[in-house]
């Protein structure tokens, strides 16, 4: 039953991203609701609280391994993360297919400053929190995540 949630919660994910590229863009508020369902999946797949996580988008990052691995399934299931690896092409593909433009040169800086962190962790949930951190550290006004 849990798998068939999982999958059903990834169809629908896939028509959310599909849906967005036709409309080409979305609020900040739009983002963040879409991620409900990456949220939802890998906050069970990483056994982490509403508490642990909610305030992420606001700075606070718990430096817990279960957080970390959270961060890290976001990622991953947006794509952006593939073979434990930070594909960066793709994180800025998905800023031009979903933010609204007055977002996007800052979160595609916020990307290109903090490109190289992950480079410093073998783990790749290590890699995700502290690439996370560093982006919310460098634009908190245009810092968004699930």
């Amino acid at each position: 039953m849990f798998l068939k949630n999982i999958f059903i919660e990834c169809v629908l994910l896939y028509f959310v991203t599909l849906n967005t590229s036709f409309v080409n863009t979305m609020t900040k508020q739009q983002i963040k609701n879409s991620g409900k369902i990456l949220k939802k999946a890998c906050m069970s797949k990483n056994d982490v609280t509403e508490d642990q996580i909610s305030d992420i988008d606001k700075g606070k990052f718990i430096e817990d391994k279960n957080v970390m691995c959270y961060i890290a399934c976001v990622y991953s299931m947006s794509q952006v993360v593939k073979n434990n690896k930070f594909v960066h092409d793709a994180m800025v593909k998905q800023v031009d297919m979903m933010f609204p433009t007055e977002m996007r040169d800052a979160v595609k800086a916020s990307i290109a400053n903090c490109r190289g962190v992950a480079k410093n962790y073998k783990d790749i949930c290590e890699a995700s929190f502290w690439t996370a951190k560093c982006m919310y550290e460098f634009d908190p006004a245009n810092f968004v995540f699930a």
